[in-house]
């Protein structure tokens, strides 16, 4: 399934050096990804999310900036 597919690619994305990927399905999700965890790879589920609805967070995922001190941190030490 696309779901499976998405996942799979974000946990593949994962295992490489300096990547940090995020399969999100909503803008709050990105939004969070981004501030807390740093993300530089947005995955999106194609079979539960419309275009438009992707477009909206490639915007958001874009615009959106990492907040940095306390997840810092633990952003630090993921091993990527």
């Amino acid at each position: 399934s696309t779901q499976s597919r998405s996942s799979a690619a974000s946990d593949v994305y994962k295992r490489q050096q300096g990547i940090r990927a995020a399969l999100c399905w909503n803008n709050e999700l990105v939004a969070l990804t981004r501030q807390h965890n740093n993300a530089n790879i947005l995955t999106i589920p194609a079979r539960f999310v419309s275009l438009q609805q992707a477009i909206g967070f490639v915007d958001v995922f874009l615009n959106t900036e990492f907040e940095g001190g306390r997840h810092a941190n633990r952003v630090d030490k993921i091993s990527c």
